[in-house]
C-alpha cells in the first residue's frame, strides 16, 4: 500500500486536540481520517508528528496514511481539502514516501511556537489564537531564564502528571524569544526546538518565563525550580491557545 505524507494546518479551537476521541468529540485526526475515507472507503488511521491538546494549533503538523490509490500527491492534497470544508483544517502539501517513513518515529525534531500578547484592550482578531496579558514584560530577563533550560536536563517540574514519557530527561536544543509590535500593545514569540517534548512542557515553561518578564521572579529561580524536579515548583501552565505546532524536522524533507 503506498504511503503518503500529509502537512496539515489547523485551528485547534474547535478541537479536542488532534487526537480521536474515544467519546466521538470533534479531533483533528477524526477530521482528516472522515476525509480520507471519502476518498477511498475506510477506515483509515493516521499517525502524527505531534500529539496536541485541545486548543492547540498547528501550522506544519505532519501526519502519515497508508492507501489502496497510489494518488498523485497534489490531486490528493486539492481532493481532501474539497472534503474538508468548512473544518479550519486544511492539507498544504502531500508526499509520497517510503514504507518505512514514520511521521512520529522518524522525527528528529519539534518545532513550537508561543504567542504572547501584552496590552491592555482585549484582543479582537487574534481571539482564541494568543495568550493575552495586561502589562509588557522584560524580554531580557526572560531570555537569562530560558537560558538555564537549554541542554539536557530532568524536566520532571515543567511535566503534566499525566505525562505519559518513560522519562522526564529532554534536551531542549533552542529557545528564542522575540518582541514585536502589536495593536496597542507587544507581542511575544517563544520558539523552541527539541527531538521531543513532554506533556504540556512548552506550556509550563512559557508560564514560568511570563512570571520572571513580569518581574515576579528573579531568572535564577528557574535555575532552581529546574534542579528541584517538582511539579509543585513551575510556574503557572499558560493556556493553550497561544501555542502551535510550526513543524517538524526529518533526516530527509518528505516535502522537499
Amino acid at each position: 500500500m503506498p504511503r503518503f505524507a500529509l502537512k496539515i494546518d489547523y485551528d485547534g479551537g474547535p478541537y479536542q486536540g488532534w487526537q480521536r476521541q474515544a467519546q466521538g468529540q470533534p479531533s483533528v485526526q477524526a477530521a482528516v481520517e472522515e476525509a480520507l475515507a471519502r476518498l477511498e472507503p475506510g477506515p483509515h488511521v493516521i499517525a502524527a508528528a505531534g500529539r496536541t491538546d485541545a486548543g492547540v494549533h498547528g501550522t506544519g503538523q505532519v501526519a502519515t496514511v497508508d492507501l489502496v490509490r497510489e494518488w498523485d500527491p497534489f490531486r490528493l492534497s486539492e481532493a481532501l481539502n474539497w472534503h474538508l470544508k468548512p473544518q479550519p483544517v486544511a492539507i498544504l502539501a502531500a508526499a509520497r514516501v517510503a514504507d518505512d517513513f514514520h511521521a512520529r518515529f522518524s522525527a528528529v525534531e519539534r518545532q513550537y511556537l508561543f504567542r504572547l500578547v501584552a496590552r491592555r484592550a482585549p484582543v479582537t482578531h487574534d481571539k482564541g489564537r494568543v495568550w493575552q496579558v495586561l502589562n509588557p514584560l522584560d524580554i531580557d530577563a526572560m531570555r537569562a531564564g530560558a537560558a538555564h533550560l537549554i541542554g539536557l536536563h530532568d524536566f520532571t517540574t515543567f511535566r503534566s502528571s499525566i505525562c505519559q514519557a518513560k522519562s522526564p530527561v529532554k534536551t531542549i536544543d533552542e529557545i528564542t524569544i522575540d518582541e514585536i509590535p502589536y495593536v496597542g500593545g507587544r507581542e511575544y514569540q517563544f520558539r523552541l526546538r527539541a527531538r521531543s517534548f513532554l506533556h504540556n512542557q512548552v506550556r509550563s515553561i512559557v508560564g514560568t518565563l511570563e512570571r520572571v518578564g513580569a518581574g515576579a521572579w528573579a531568572p535564577d529561580r528557574v535555575r532552581d525550580v529546574l534542579e528541584a524536579r517538582d511539579r509543585s515548583a513551575c510556574g503557572p501552565v499558560c493556556p493553550p491557545q497561544g501555542l502551535y505546532l510550526t513543524g517538524a524536522r526529518y533526516p530527509v524533507d518528505p516535502f522537499a
